[in-house]
Protein backbone atom coordinates (compact mmCIF):
# COMPACT_ATOMS: atom_id res chain seq x y z
CA UNK A 1 0.00 0.00 0.00
CA UNK A 2 1.20 3.41 -1.01
CA UNK A 3 1.62 6.19 1.97
CA UNK A 4 -1.01 9.20 1.74
CA UNK A 5 0.92 12.15 -0.59
CA UNK A 6 0.24 15.81 0.30
CA UNK A 7 0.20 18.55 -2.16
CA UNK A 8 1.29 21.23 -0.46
CA UNK A 9 1.28 24.85 -2.02
CA UNK A 10 3.00 27.20 0.64
CA UNK A 11 2.35 30.63 0.38
CA UNK A 12 5.10 32.59 2.77
CA UNK A 13 4.13 35.65 3.15
CA UNK A 14 0.52 35.01 3.43
CA UNK A 15 -1.10 36.71 0.75
CA UNK A 16 -3.83 34.13 0.76
CA UNK A 17 -4.59 35.63 4.15
CA UNK A 18 -3.88 39.05 3.71
CA UNK A 19 -5.48 40.09 0.85
CA UNK A 20 -8.04 37.30 0.57
CA UNK A 21 -9.30 37.02 4.12
CA UNK A 22 -8.39 33.46 4.30
CA UNK A 23 -7.52 31.38 7.11
CA UNK A 24 -4.86 28.87 6.67
CA UNK A 25 -4.35 25.94 6.55
CA UNK A 26 -6.98 25.17 3.87
CA UNK A 27 -7.01 21.27 3.94
CA UNK A 28 -9.25 19.46 1.01
CA UNK A 29 -9.88 19.95 -2.90
CA UNK A 30 -12.96 22.57 -2.10
CA UNK A 31 -11.25 24.86 0.67
CA UNK A 32 -8.08 25.03 -1.83
CA UNK A 33 -10.71 26.09 -4.64
CA UNK A 34 -12.42 28.55 -2.60
CA UNK A 35 -8.99 30.07 -1.46
CA UNK A 36 -7.54 30.12 -4.79
CA UNK A 37 -10.90 32.07 -6.36
CA UNK A 38 -10.52 34.65 -3.38
CA UNK A 39 -6.97 35.51 -3.81
CA UNK A 40 -7.75 35.76 -7.16
CA UNK A 41 -10.59 38.03 -7.00
CA UNK A 42 -8.85 39.93 -4.73
CA UNK A 43 -5.50 40.58 -6.53
CA UNK A 44 -5.81 38.82 -10.09
CA UNK A 45 -1.86 38.88 -10.54
CA UNK A 46 -0.54 37.28 -7.60
CA UNK A 47 1.12 34.49 -8.39
CA UNK A 48 0.50 31.94 -5.33
CA UNK A 49 -3.20 32.10 -7.19
CA UNK A 50 -1.71 29.89 -10.10
CA UNK A 51 0.51 27.81 -7.08
CA UNK A 52 -2.74 27.04 -5.60
CA UNK A 53 -4.46 26.13 -8.76
CA UNK A 54 -1.30 24.18 -9.49
CA UNK A 55 -1.52 22.41 -6.18
CA UNK A 56 -5.50 21.44 -7.11
CA UNK A 57 -4.18 20.55 -10.71
CA UNK A 58 -1.52 17.91 -9.80
CA UNK A 59 -4.06 16.63 -7.42
CA UNK A 60 -6.70 15.69 -9.59
CA UNK A 61 -3.94 13.86 -11.93
CA UNK A 62 -2.77 11.94 -9.03
CA UNK A 63 -6.12 11.35 -7.77
CA UNK A 64 -7.36 10.20 -11.63
CA UNK A 65 -4.26 7.61 -10.86
CA UNK A 66 -5.72 6.17 -7.97
CA UNK A 67 -2.98 7.50 -5.84
CA UNK A 68 -4.24 8.63 -1.81
CA UNK A 69 -3.33 12.28 -2.08
CA UNK A 70 -5.19 15.25 -0.04
CA UNK A 71 -3.91 18.86 -0.77
CA UNK A 72 -3.43 21.69 1.41
CA UNK A 73 -2.75 25.61 1.45
CA UNK A 74 -0.54 26.86 4.14
CA UNK A 75 0.29 30.86 4.43
CA UNK A 76 2.96 32.31 6.74
CA UNK A 77 3.28 35.86 7.67
CA UNK A 78 3.09 39.09 5.30
CA UNK A 79 4.91 41.51 7.35
CA UNK A 80 7.48 39.13 9.21
CA UNK A 81 8.88 36.30 7.53
CA UNK A 82 11.00 34.88 10.27
CA UNK A 83 7.48 34.34 12.58
CA UNK A 84 5.75 33.65 8.94
CA UNK A 85 8.24 30.58 9.15
CA UNK A 86 7.28 29.35 12.60
CA UNK A 87 3.48 29.57 11.80
CA UNK A 88 4.12 27.41 8.55
CA UNK A 89 5.83 25.10 10.71
CA UNK A 90 3.21 24.63 13.20
CA UNK A 91 0.14 24.51 10.65
CA UNK A 92 2.04 21.58 9.00
CA UNK A 93 1.81 20.00 12.02
CA UNK A 94 -1.61 20.21 11.92
CA UNK A 95 -1.84 19.08 8.55
CA UNK A 96 -0.38 16.00 8.94
CA UNK A 97 -2.70 15.53 11.82
CA UNK A 98 -5.62 16.03 9.74
CA UNK A 99 -4.68 14.01 6.66
CA UNK A 100 -1.93 11.12 8.02
CA UNK A 101 0.41 12.03 5.25
CA UNK A 102 3.83 10.64 5.29
CA UNK A 103 5.43 12.43 1.99
CA UNK A 104 4.28 15.56 0.18
CA UNK A 105 4.50 17.02 -3.39
CA UNK A 106 5.29 21.34 -2.87
CA UNK A 107 3.96 23.03 -4.94
CA UNK A 108 6.10 26.79 -5.49
CA UNK A 109 5.90 30.08 -7.46
CA UNK A 110 9.02 31.01 -6.66
CA UNK A 111 12.38 30.65 -4.83
CA UNK A 112 11.34 32.61 -1.62
CA UNK A 113 9.03 29.94 -0.64
CA UNK A 114 11.47 27.47 -1.30
CA UNK A 115 13.35 28.66 1.84
CA UNK A 116 10.78 27.17 4.03
CA UNK A 117 12.00 23.76 2.07
CA UNK A 118 14.30 22.46 4.94
CA UNK A 119 11.09 23.22 7.58
CA UNK A 120 8.63 20.77 5.18
CA UNK A 121 11.64 18.58 5.11
CA UNK A 122 12.02 18.24 9.37
CA UNK A 123 8.34 16.75 9.36
CA UNK A 124 7.56 15.26 6.06
CA UNK A 125 9.27 14.10 3.02
CA UNK A 126 9.49 15.62 -0.01
CA UNK A 127 9.07 13.58 -2.76
CA UNK A 128 9.10 16.39 -5.39
CA UNK A 129 9.43 20.15 -5.42
CA UNK A 130 7.00 21.74 -8.86
CA UNK A 131 7.86 25.36 -9.53
CA UNK A 132 5.00 27.23 -11.05
CA UNK A 133 6.54 30.11 -13.93
CA UNK A 134 3.96 32.94 -14.89
CA UNK A 135 4.08 33.62 -18.71
CA UNK A 136 4.41 37.13 -19.31
CA UNK A 137 5.84 39.41 -21.95
CA UNK A 138 9.22 41.13 -21.05
CA UNK A 139 8.71 44.48 -22.81
CA UNK A 140 9.33 47.64 -20.83
CA UNK A 141 6.00 49.02 -20.04
CA UNK A 142 5.05 45.51 -18.69
CA UNK A 143 8.53 45.99 -16.40
CA UNK A 144 7.28 49.24 -15.26
CA UNK A 145 3.83 47.93 -14.22
CA UNK A 146 5.10 45.17 -12.14
CA UNK A 147 7.59 47.63 -10.53
CA UNK A 148 4.65 49.76 -9.54
CA UNK A 149 2.69 46.97 -8.08
CA UNK A 150 5.41 46.05 -5.95
CA UNK A 151 6.09 49.43 -4.69
CA UNK A 152 2.10 49.63 -3.74
CA UNK A 153 3.06 46.32 -1.50
CA UNK A 154 3.13 47.52 1.76
CA UNK A 155 5.72 45.09 2.64
CA UNK A 156 8.87 45.99 0.12
CA UNK A 157 7.63 50.13 0.18
CA UNK A 158 9.06 49.58 4.03
CA UNK A 159 12.01 47.75 2.82
CA UNK A 160 12.77 49.85 -0.25
CA UNK A 161 11.17 53.49 -0.02
CA UNK A 162 11.24 54.00 3.62
CA UNK A 163 15.70 53.60 3.56
CA UNK A 164 16.13 55.50 0.74
CA UNK A 165 13.60 58.35 2.18
CA UNK A 166 15.73 58.24 4.90
CA UNK A 167 19.12 58.40 3.13
CA UNK A 168 17.60 61.39 1.13
CA UNK A 169 16.59 63.21 3.99
CA UNK A 170 19.94 62.85 5.86
CA UNK A 171 21.85 64.15 2.63
CA UNK A 172 19.90 67.24 2.69
CA UNK A 173 19.65 67.85 6.16
CA UNK A 174 23.54 67.41 6.06
CA UNK A 175 24.44 69.40 3.88
CA UNK A 176 21.56 72.67 4.83
CA UNK A 177 23.33 72.39 8.63
CA UNK A 178 27.03 71.19 8.15
CA UNK A 179 28.27 71.98 4.63
CA UNK A 180 31.67 70.90 6.32
CA UNK A 181 31.10 67.42 6.38
CA UNK A 182 30.88 65.36 3.20
CA UNK A 183 26.99 64.49 2.67
CA UNK A 184 27.83 62.17 0.13
CA UNK A 185 29.83 59.73 2.65
CA UNK A 186 27.30 60.26 5.04
CA UNK A 187 24.56 58.79 2.87
CA UNK A 188 26.95 56.13 1.60
CA UNK A 189 27.59 55.08 5.39
CA UNK A 190 24.02 54.68 5.98
CA UNK A 191 23.49 52.85 2.96
CA UNK A 192 26.19 50.81 3.78
CA UNK A 193 25.07 50.28 7.65
CA UNK A 194 21.54 48.94 6.26
CA UNK A 195 23.17 46.85 3.71
CA UNK A 196 24.72 45.02 6.44
CA UNK A 197 21.85 44.65 8.58
CA UNK A 198 19.70 43.46 5.60
CA UNK A 199 22.65 41.12 4.99
CA UNK A 200 23.37 39.75 8.49
CA UNK A 201 19.55 39.47 9.12
CA UNK A 202 19.68 42.40 11.72
CA UNK A 203 16.80 43.75 10.86
CA UNK A 204 14.24 40.49 11.64
CA UNK A 205 16.01 40.14 15.24
CA UNK A 206 14.73 43.81 15.49
CA UNK A 207 11.25 42.86 14.60
CA UNK A 208 11.11 39.67 16.73
CA UNK A 209 12.59 41.68 19.49
CA UNK A 210 9.11 44.78 19.01
CA UNK A 211 7.19 41.34 18.82
CA UNK A 212 8.33 40.27 22.29
CA UNK A 213 7.92 43.96 23.65
CA UNK A 214 4.37 44.21 22.11
CA UNK A 215 3.38 40.86 23.00
CA UNK A 216 4.54 40.80 26.64
CA UNK A 217 2.55 44.73 26.94
CA UNK A 218 -0.81 42.95 25.02
CA UNK A 219 -0.58 40.28 27.67
CA UNK A 220 0.25 42.73 30.92
CA UNK A 221 3.41 40.69 31.50
CA UNK A 222 6.17 41.25 33.74
CA UNK A 223 8.85 41.18 30.88
CA UNK A 224 7.30 44.44 29.34
CA UNK A 225 8.88 46.49 32.58
CA UNK A 226 12.16 44.64 32.42
CA UNK A 227 12.40 45.82 28.78
CA UNK A 228 11.91 49.07 29.33
CA UNK A 229 14.09 49.17 31.90
CA UNK A 230 16.83 47.57 29.80
CA UNK A 231 15.89 50.41 26.68
CA UNK A 232 16.66 52.83 29.35
CA UNK A 233 19.53 51.28 30.49
CA UNK A 234 21.16 50.53 26.94
CA UNK A 235 20.81 54.76 26.39
CA UNK A 236 22.07 55.61 29.74
CA UNK A 237 25.35 52.99 27.76
CA UNK A 238 24.98 55.19 24.76
CA UNK A 239 25.57 58.31 26.72
CA UNK A 240 28.29 57.42 29.06
CA UNK A 241 30.07 55.66 25.55
CA UNK A 242 30.05 58.99 24.06
CA UNK A 243 31.37 60.67 27.08
CA UNK A 244 34.34 58.08 27.49
CA UNK A 245 35.26 59.42 24.13
CA UNK A 246 35.13 62.70 24.97
CA UNK A 247 37.36 62.27 28.32
CA UNK A 248 39.69 60.03 27.16
CA UNK A 249 40.12 61.50 23.73
CA UNK A 250 38.96 65.05 23.42
CA UNK A 251 40.86 65.33 19.87
CA UNK A 252 39.21 62.59 17.76
CA UNK A 253 42.24 63.18 15.40
CA UNK A 254 45.02 61.98 17.60
CA UNK A 255 43.53 58.27 16.75
CA UNK A 256 41.82 56.18 14.50
CA UNK A 257 38.12 55.15 14.13
CA UNK A 258 38.97 51.47 15.56
CA UNK A 259 40.27 53.18 19.03
CA UNK A 260 37.12 55.63 19.05
CA UNK A 261 34.71 52.46 18.93
CA UNK A 262 36.97 50.46 21.46
CA UNK A 263 36.70 53.83 23.63
CA UNK A 264 33.21 53.84 23.07
CA UNK A 265 32.56 49.90 24.10
CA UNK A 266 34.66 50.61 26.91
CA UNK A 267 32.20 53.40 28.53
CA UNK A 268 28.65 51.47 27.22
CA UNK A 269 29.44 47.84 27.39
CA UNK A 270 29.07 47.38 31.19
CA UNK A 271 25.46 48.98 30.76
CA UNK A 272 24.38 46.78 28.07
CA UNK A 273 25.50 43.84 29.94
CA UNK A 274 23.33 45.05 32.92
CA UNK A 275 20.35 45.86 30.13
CA UNK A 276 20.35 42.16 28.96
CA UNK A 277 20.49 40.89 32.63
CA UNK A 278 17.36 42.50 33.45
CA UNK A 279 15.34 41.60 30.11
CA UNK A 280 16.82 37.96 30.73
CA UNK A 281 15.65 38.25 33.96
CA UNK A 282 11.72 39.77 33.22
CA UNK A 283 11.71 36.91 30.27
CA UNK A 284 13.27 34.23 33.38
CA UNK A 285 9.65 35.83 35.52
CA UNK A 286 7.22 35.38 32.64
CA UNK A 287 8.59 31.40 32.51
CA UNK A 288 8.25 30.85 35.65
CA UNK A 289 4.54 32.24 36.32
CA UNK A 290 2.88 31.03 32.56
CA UNK A 291 5.61 28.67 30.71
CA UNK A 292 7.84 26.74 32.99
CA UNK A 293 8.08 23.90 30.60
CA UNK A 294 10.52 26.16 28.87
CA UNK A 295 12.73 27.91 31.87
CA UNK A 296 15.54 25.33 31.36
CA UNK A 297 15.58 26.66 27.95
CA UNK A 298 16.01 30.27 29.01
CA UNK A 299 18.31 29.54 32.01
CA UNK A 300 21.27 29.83 30.61
CA UNK A 301 20.85 32.99 28.11
CA UNK A 302 21.77 35.26 31.44
CA UNK A 303 25.37 33.49 31.99
CA UNK A 304 26.31 33.54 28.57
CA UNK A 305 25.09 37.45 28.66
CA UNK A 306 27.47 38.14 31.53
CA UNK A 307 30.20 35.62 30.27
CA UNK A 308 30.56 37.11 26.52
CA UNK A 309 30.34 40.45 27.81
CA UNK A 310 33.27 39.90 30.31
CA UNK A 311 35.30 39.02 27.90
CA UNK A 312 34.96 41.65 25.58
CA UNK A 313 35.12 44.20 28.18
CA UNK A 314 38.37 42.42 28.83
CA UNK A 315 39.32 42.42 25.02
CA UNK A 316 38.65 46.32 24.73
CA UNK A 317 40.49 47.27 27.99
CA UNK A 318 44.04 45.25 26.67
CA UNK A 319 42.98 47.01 22.71
CA UNK A 320 42.82 50.07 24.79
CA UNK A 321 46.05 49.44 27.20
CA UNK A 322 48.60 49.74 23.26
CA UNK A 323 46.88 52.69 22.59
CA UNK A 324 49.49 54.97 20.34
CA UNK A 325 47.93 58.30 22.37
CA UNK A 326 48.37 58.99 26.07
CA UNK A 327 46.85 59.00 28.56
CA UNK A 328 44.60 56.18 29.04
CA UNK A 329 43.48 54.85 32.52
CA UNK A 330 45.26 51.45 32.12
CA UNK A 331 48.76 50.59 30.81
CA UNK A 332 49.90 47.35 28.76
CA UNK A 333 50.49 45.58 31.84
CA UNK A 334 47.02 46.61 33.38
CA UNK A 335 45.60 45.44 30.06
CA UNK A 336 46.96 41.96 30.02
CA UNK A 337 46.03 40.93 33.48
CA UNK A 338 42.74 43.00 32.90
CA UNK A 339 41.85 40.50 29.94
CA UNK A 340 43.11 37.12 31.21
CA UNK A 341 41.33 37.98 34.49
CA UNK A 342 38.17 38.92 32.73
CA UNK A 343 38.08 35.44 30.26
CA UNK A 344 38.51 33.25 33.20
CA UNK A 345 35.93 35.09 34.99
CA UNK A 346 33.51 34.69 31.78
CA UNK A 347 34.88 30.96 30.95
CA UNK A 348 33.74 30.75 34.61
CA UNK A 349 30.19 32.13 34.39
CA UNK A 350 29.48 30.61 31.03
CA UNK A 351 30.72 26.75 32.86
CA UNK A 352 28.32 28.03 35.60
CA UNK A 353 25.30 28.24 33.32
CA UNK A 354 25.82 24.98 31.53
CA UNK A 355 26.86 22.95 34.82
CA UNK A 356 23.42 24.25 36.28
CA UNK A 357 21.13 24.06 33.67
CA UNK A 358 20.70 20.37 33.84
CA UNK A 359 19.73 20.56 37.66
CA UNK A 360 17.23 23.19 37.01
CA UNK A 361 15.54 21.21 33.85
CA UNK A 362 15.14 18.15 36.47
CA UNK A 363 13.98 20.41 39.04
CA UNK A 364 11.39 21.86 37.01
CA UNK A 365 10.28 18.28 35.61
CA UNK A 366 10.08 17.32 39.29
CA UNK A 367 7.93 20.07 40.14
CA UNK A 368 5.71 19.87 36.82
CA UNK A 369 5.03 16.46 37.71
CA UNK A 370 4.03 16.47 41.43
CA UNK A 371 1.71 19.56 39.89
CA UNK A 372 0.08 17.40 37.56
CA UNK A 373 -0.43 14.19 40.23
CA UNK A 374 -2.02 16.58 42.61
CA UNK A 375 -4.40 18.41 39.88
CA UNK A 376 -5.27 14.65 38.62
CA UNK A 377 -5.79 13.47 41.77
CA UNK A 378 -7.47 16.56 43.00
CA UNK A 379 -9.90 16.26 39.81
CA UNK A 380 -10.67 12.35 40.55
CA UNK A 381 -11.29 13.48 44.15
CA UNK A 382 -14.59 15.53 43.19
CA UNK A 383 -15.46 13.10 40.25
CA UNK A 384 -15.83 10.16 43.48
CA UNK A 385 -19.47 10.28 44.16
CA UNK A 386 -19.77 10.88 48.26
CA UNK A 387 -21.16 7.55 50.19
CA UNK A 388 -24.06 7.16 51.95
CA UNK A 389 -24.41 5.25 55.27
CA UNK A 390 -27.38 4.37 57.28
CA UNK A 391 -27.37 4.90 60.55
CA UNK A 392 -29.83 3.64 63.48
CA UNK A 393 -30.39 5.47 66.19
Amino acid sequence: MRARTLILSIDRDDDVGYKAGVESPAVGREACLDAATRLGIADPEDSDTNAIFQAIKTYDQLKAEGEDVEVAVIGGNHMNMLEGDRRIGELLEQVIGITGSTDCILISDGAEDEYVLPIIQSHLKVASVVRVIIKQLPNIEGTYYIIKKLLNDPKIARSVLLPVGLVLLLYALVALLAPGISAVLVAVGIIGLYLLFKGFNFDQYFVYVWHAVTESFRKGQFSFIAYLVAVILVIAGIISGLMSVIANYPNSGDVGILYLGLTFLYGALIWVIVAGLVASAGKITDYVQNYQAGISRIFVVPFFFVAIGMIAYGAVIYFLSISPVEPFPFNTTDGIIAMMLLTIAGLGVAFLGIYLRPRVQKQVRAWIEMRLKLEEEETNGKKRKPVYKKVKY
